[in-house]
Protein backbone atom coordinates (compact mmCIF):
# COMPACT_ATOMS: atom_id res chain seq x y z
CA UNK A 1 0.00 0.00 0.00
CA UNK A 2 1.36 3.66 -0.93
CA UNK A 3 1.77 6.04 1.81
CA UNK A 4 -0.02 9.07 1.13
CA UNK A 5 2.08 11.94 0.38
CA UNK A 6 0.85 15.18 2.19
CA UNK A 7 1.56 18.52 1.13
CA UNK A 8 4.60 20.23 3.58
CA UNK A 9 3.78 24.15 3.57
CA UNK A 10 3.13 26.68 6.06
CA UNK A 11 0.42 28.35 7.35
CA UNK A 12 -0.17 31.78 5.39
CA UNK A 13 0.74 33.55 8.71
CA UNK A 14 4.01 31.81 9.25
CA UNK A 15 5.14 32.61 5.71
CA UNK A 16 4.54 36.31 6.28
CA UNK A 17 6.75 36.08 9.64
CA UNK A 18 9.45 34.21 7.82
CA UNK A 19 9.45 36.33 5.17
CA UNK A 20 9.58 39.35 7.93
CA UNK A 21 12.81 37.75 9.67
CA UNK A 22 14.78 37.10 5.91
CA UNK A 23 14.26 40.91 6.05
CA UNK A 24 16.28 41.08 8.28
CA UNK A 25 19.56 39.81 7.11
CA UNK A 26 21.36 41.70 3.97
CA UNK A 27 20.57 40.34 0.49
CA UNK A 28 22.29 37.19 0.18
CA UNK A 29 22.70 36.41 4.10
CA UNK A 30 19.15 34.47 4.05
CA UNK A 31 20.74 31.37 5.89
CA UNK A 32 20.96 33.85 8.72
CA UNK A 33 17.49 33.32 9.76
CA UNK A 34 17.99 29.47 9.67
CA UNK A 35 17.62 29.18 13.35
CA UNK A 36 14.68 30.94 14.06
CA UNK A 37 12.83 29.31 10.62
CA UNK A 38 13.16 25.74 12.13
CA UNK A 39 11.58 26.75 15.36
CA UNK A 40 8.76 27.79 13.32
CA UNK A 41 8.98 25.17 11.15
CA UNK A 42 9.53 22.70 14.56
CA UNK A 43 6.36 24.63 16.08
CA UNK A 44 3.87 23.81 13.11
CA UNK A 45 5.03 20.54 12.05
CA UNK A 46 4.41 18.43 15.12
CA UNK A 47 7.03 19.25 17.03
CA UNK A 48 9.83 17.63 14.62
CA UNK A 49 11.70 18.22 11.98
CA UNK A 50 11.58 15.46 9.59
CA UNK A 51 13.73 14.98 6.22
CA UNK A 52 10.73 16.68 4.07
CA UNK A 53 10.00 19.57 6.41
CA UNK A 54 14.24 20.35 6.42
CA UNK A 55 14.43 20.35 2.69
CA UNK A 56 11.53 22.48 2.41
CA UNK A 57 13.04 25.06 4.89
CA UNK A 58 16.05 24.84 2.62
CA UNK A 59 14.20 25.62 -0.88
CA UNK A 60 12.41 28.40 1.52
CA UNK A 61 16.15 29.78 2.46
CA UNK A 62 17.53 29.05 -0.58
CA UNK A 63 20.41 27.45 0.80
CA UNK A 64 21.47 23.76 0.25
CA UNK A 65 19.21 20.75 2.18
CA UNK A 66 22.62 19.52 3.96
CA UNK A 67 23.09 23.30 5.64
CA UNK A 68 19.81 23.33 7.52
CA UNK A 69 20.61 19.09 8.47
CA UNK A 70 23.71 20.15 9.87
CA UNK A 71 22.14 23.13 11.79
CA UNK A 72 19.13 20.67 12.91
CA UNK A 73 21.37 17.73 14.01
CA UNK A 74 23.40 20.08 15.85
CA UNK A 75 21.26 21.50 18.21
CA UNK A 76 19.54 19.69 20.53
CA UNK A 77 16.87 22.59 21.02
CA UNK A 78 15.54 20.38 17.29
CA UNK A 79 13.81 17.19 17.17
CA UNK A 80 14.60 15.31 13.69
CA UNK A 81 12.94 12.04 14.77
CA UNK A 82 9.20 11.72 16.65
CA UNK A 83 8.87 13.15 20.12
CA UNK A 84 6.50 12.85 22.71
CA UNK A 85 4.20 15.18 23.68
CA UNK A 86 6.88 15.91 26.53
CA UNK A 87 10.51 16.84 25.88
CA UNK A 88 12.31 15.96 29.02
CA UNK A 89 15.93 17.19 28.46
CA UNK A 90 18.26 16.39 31.07
CA UNK A 91 21.33 17.46 31.81
CA UNK A 92 24.21 15.00 31.93
CA UNK A 93 27.53 17.30 32.01
CA UNK A 94 29.85 17.29 34.74
CA UNK A 95 28.28 20.16 37.17
CA UNK A 96 25.33 17.91 37.63
CA UNK A 97 26.45 15.09 37.59
CA UNK A 98 28.63 15.82 40.72
CA UNK A 99 25.53 16.86 42.62
CA UNK A 100 23.35 13.68 41.30
CA UNK A 101 22.46 13.98 38.04
CA UNK A 102 22.99 10.30 37.16
CA UNK A 103 20.60 9.18 39.90
CA UNK A 104 18.06 11.22 38.99
CA UNK A 105 18.67 10.29 35.08
CA UNK A 106 18.38 6.47 36.01
CA UNK A 107 14.98 7.21 38.68
CA UNK A 108 13.41 9.19 35.41
CA UNK A 109 14.85 5.95 33.23
CA UNK A 110 12.93 3.58 35.49
CA UNK A 111 9.51 5.24 36.33
CA UNK A 112 9.17 5.55 32.49
CA UNK A 113 10.23 2.14 31.08
CA UNK A 114 13.17 4.26 28.39
CA UNK A 115 16.38 5.37 28.18
CA UNK A 116 17.51 8.97 26.50
CA UNK A 117 16.44 9.22 23.16
CA UNK A 118 13.28 7.09 23.37
CA UNK A 119 9.54 7.63 23.98
CA UNK A 120 7.10 6.11 26.29
CA UNK A 121 5.14 3.56 24.49
CA UNK A 122 2.04 5.95 25.06
CA UNK A 123 3.50 8.80 23.03
CA UNK A 124 3.71 11.38 26.03
CA UNK A 125 7.30 11.45 27.23
CA UNK A 126 10.52 11.64 25.04
CA UNK A 127 14.01 11.54 26.85
CA UNK A 128 17.22 13.50 25.88
CA UNK A 129 20.11 13.62 27.51
CA UNK A 130 21.59 16.70 26.48
CA UNK A 131 25.12 18.76 27.37
CA UNK A 132 24.88 21.80 29.68
CA UNK A 133 21.61 24.07 29.60
CA UNK A 134 23.65 26.97 31.96
CA UNK A 135 22.07 26.35 35.06
CA UNK A 136 25.35 24.53 36.91
CA UNK A 137 24.77 26.14 40.01
CA UNK A 138 21.04 24.61 40.56
CA UNK A 139 21.56 21.07 39.58
CA UNK A 140 20.94 18.19 39.17
CA UNK A 141 18.17 20.01 36.20
CA UNK A 142 16.11 19.22 33.35
CA UNK A 143 14.08 21.59 31.10
CA UNK A 144 10.67 21.08 29.36
CA UNK A 145 9.71 23.53 26.78
CA UNK A 146 11.36 26.70 27.97
CA UNK A 147 11.35 25.98 31.91
CA UNK A 148 14.31 24.62 33.42
CA UNK A 149 13.11 22.04 36.92
CA UNK A 150 15.87 22.95 39.01
CA UNK A 151 17.61 20.86 42.58
CA UNK A 152 16.18 17.74 41.34
CA UNK A 153 15.20 15.06 43.72
CA UNK A 154 13.17 11.75 43.12
CA UNK A 155 10.37 13.12 44.65
CA UNK A 156 10.41 16.15 42.65
CA UNK A 157 11.04 14.25 39.32
CA UNK A 158 7.79 12.22 40.66
CA UNK A 159 5.55 14.96 41.36
CA UNK A 160 6.81 16.41 37.98
CA UNK A 161 6.07 13.98 35.85
CA UNK A 162 2.56 12.84 37.53
CA UNK A 163 1.37 17.09 36.65
CA UNK A 164 2.21 16.41 33.10
CA UNK A 165 0.61 12.94 33.07
CA UNK A 166 -2.56 15.10 34.54
CA UNK A 167 -2.00 18.20 32.28
CA UNK A 168 -2.40 15.71 29.14
CA UNK A 169 -4.67 12.82 29.74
Amino acid sequence: MEEIQTKIEFKPETLKEIDRIIKQFPEGKQKSALLRVLHLAQHEFDNWLSVDVMDYVARLLHINPIEVYEVATFYSMYNVEKVGKVVIEFCHTGPCCLVGAEKILKHIESSLNIKPGQTTEDGMFTLKAVECLGACGYGPMLQIGETFYENLTEEKVDTLLNDFRLKFN
